[in-house]
């Protein structure tokens, strides 16, 4: 039998993450995310991600301090970033800048070491280009400031509200790690052959470069665009089910019930919702949609996704759509580098095999 995509397939173990579909849960180690999201901060939970438990408060100082160590680029990243062709995207920069860090000191085995200094790197490298392309000089961080906090400050030069960096954060801490999807799997694939950390999260980075893992936010923007107002929403979303298409935001392909990640993000929502025109619109079409979806498509329970809120709450602090994908891929390297370091400890080379179709010109 042939499994196309390896759908339902397994084929690693690993204490690093669980995906309960028919119950809504997404579990870092043990905890729920969506709970992580709302009650810890991005260096705490990136910590428990990369080694199993919680800091205690050493840990997490000596932790933050190496992130901070790494924030700066190297020059010749900065050379390699300020040379590349300004039609380049913004993701094809990302993985470009990245390959630069891979000189010898990155040899199999990768090391906790190696992941933070790609993990603080990544935000930089997102920010330095963005500023260029918008023609404005790159800032340096800020050694006070928090990850978070730092990635908002270099790209837009100035600190976030708490409001700003509490809704950035939440939607990073559920991104940092969901489990075997097609980029995790890239990067566990790369270093089974013992090829180096840097290889590993580059595979990762191009697969999530591509419009059906990484681009989904940039579709739901579209559609809140689309909408405009909320006196519209009705007959938007109406016409669209009427033509059979699909509503961008709604279902998912591993949940069955609420995506549990939307459910944190929607709280961070509604907290800055009152002043805020995006917000107030998503509001309105997430309850819209979910009672014409009933209407057109009784018990197929589709709900707001992760790329819903994500979309709005992006709007919301002022990141236009080119930013999406990056800054999902700035929290993804932690869940990344996490799987990269359980493969090398236990490591096997993927080897798949592929039932042959083509001509038998000769026996």
């Amino acid at each position: 039998m042939v499994y196309h995509g390896l759908k339902g397939i397994t084929c690693v173990e690993t204490a690093i993450s669980r995906i309960d579909g028919e119950k809504g849960k997404l579990i870092y180690r043990g905890y729920n995310a969506d709970e992580l999201a709302l009650s810890s901060t991005f260096e705490e939970v990136a910590y428990l991600i990369l080694n199993g438990a919680f800091p205690t408060e050493a840990e997490l100082s000596r932790f933050n301090e190496l992130l901070a160590s790494f924030r700066v680029l190297p020059e010749a990243c900065e050379r390699l970033i300020r040379s590349l062709p300004a039609e380049l995207d913004d993701m094809a920069v990302l993985r470009t800048a990245v390959s630069s860090f891979g000189d010898i000191s990155f040899a199999f085995k990768p090391t906790m070491e190696q992941a933070l200094r790609l993990i603080a790197a990544v935000p930089s490298i997102i920010a330095f280009r963005k500023r260029l392309a918008d023609g404005e000089e790159p800032v340096q961080p800020l050694d006070e400031l928090g990850f978070v906090e730092n990635y908002f400050y270099m790209l837009k030069g100035k600190r976030p509200t708490e409001a700003q960096k509490k809704a950035l954060e939440t939607y990073m801490i559920l991104a940092m790690e969901h489990g075997m999807n097609a980029s995790t799997f890239s990067a566990r694939v790369t270093v089974s052959t013992e090829s180096d950390l840097v290889s590993a999260v580059t595979s990762a980075l191009g697969t999530m470069k591509g419009p059906l893992h990484g681009g989904a936010p940039s579709a739901v923007t579209d559609m809140l665009e689309g909408i405009g107002e909320k006196q519209h929403a009705e007959s938007y979303i109406r016409e669209k089910l009427e033509k059979g298409e699909r509503l961008m935001g709604f279902g998912h392909r591993v949940y069955k019930t609420h995506d549990p990640r939307a459910k944190a993000l929607r709280v961070k929502a509604e907290e800055i919702a009152g002043g805020d025109r995006d917000i107030d619109l998503a509001l309105h079409v997430e309850n819209t949609a979910i009672r014409l979806l009933e209407e057109y498509k009784p018990g197929r329970k589709l709900y707001t996704n992760v790329e819903f809120y994500a979309a709005a709450v992006m709007k919301a602090i002022d990141f236009d759509a080119a930013l999406f994908t990056p800054t999902f891929s700035a929290a993804r390297m932690v869940g990344w580098c996490a799987h990269v370091l359980e493969q090398a400890d236990n490591n096997m080379i993927f080897r798949p095999s592929a039932k042959y179709v083509g001509e038998l010109v000769s026996q």
